[in-house]
């Protein structure tokens, strides 16, 4: 190889060094480049992190501040002293209740299977008491038990308690009408239908005779049988028959 070529080549293959040289230095470049601005967002995106916990901390801690919890406030002597008041109206009350459901005792009534009744009404009996067969009822045209008696009467006309007593319920029944029902202690009681203005109250203490109201016309279950009481008698709550405890 003469000079001339000895030195193309060398400056041929001094020029690939330098390209490659140059190649190298590029990539080295980009990759700096590009590793700072991995670098940068990282940082970045630490710090945003950062932030949000401190915000969350922030607001977690004004949530539970002391501030915004409301004890209960310790009750005063007015309070306590209107529970004390409270506490009396409900015994006087449960009081008042006792004395009202021991009327019959306060009042001395007492009825049992010697005592007599008076008799309820004007009229004759329309329809017999009977439990142990079925009658018939005008009417309703067809036979049933009937666990009282059926009396006559006219309309207005007065009707006193057979028996002295309590007045224990006055309540409006479809079949019987206005009905009152007078304790008589003893466990005996008497019920009185198809009334109308009634004097009477619940609570309230009768005399025998005394008046319990006036005789009403009829309901639709006995407007063939005409005006009439509905008179029925019971024994711890059973129908037993009046007639066996009239005088005569």
């Amino acid at each position: 190889m003469n000079n001339n070529e000895k030195q193309s080549f060398l400056k041929g293959k001094g020029a690939s060094v330098a390209l490659v040289i140059g190649f190298v230095a590029v990539i080295a470049l980009v990759g700096t480049f590009t590793f700072r601005n991995y670098q940068n967002k990282l940082e970045k995106q630490m710090a945003q992190a950062e932030k949000e916990t401190e915000d969350m901390t922030k607001v977690k801690t004004e949530e539970t501040t002391t501030d915004d919890i409301i004890l209960p406030e310790p009750k005063s002597d007015t309070d306590t002293s209107d529970a004390k008041e409270d506490v009396k109206a409900a015994e006087d009350e449960s009081a008042a209740d006792s004395t009202e459901e021991t009327a019959g005792n306060t009042y001395n009534v007492w009825f049992d299977e010697n005592s007599t009744l008076d008799w309820p009404a004007s009229g004759a009996v329309l329809i017999d008491y009977s439990m142990d067969k079925t009658v018939f009822f005008p009417t309703l045209e067809q036979y049933k038990y009937n666990p009282a008696l059926i009396v006559g009467g006219e309309i207005g006309e007065m009707i006193g308690a057979a028996q002295e007593g309590i007045v224990s319920s006055i309540e409006q029944d479809a079949q019987t009408g206005l009905s009152v029902t007078v304790d008589m202690g003893n466990g005996y009681s008497a019920v009185y239908g198809q009334l109308k203005e009634v004097p009477v109250e619940i609570g309230m203490y009768v005399n025998k005779g005394q008046t319990l109201g006036h005789l009403s016309e009829p309901t639709k279950y006995y407007s063939v049988e005409g005006p009439n009481l509905y008179f029925e008698l019971l024994k711890d709550g059973v129908p037993i028959n009046p007639l066996d405890y009239m005088e005569g």
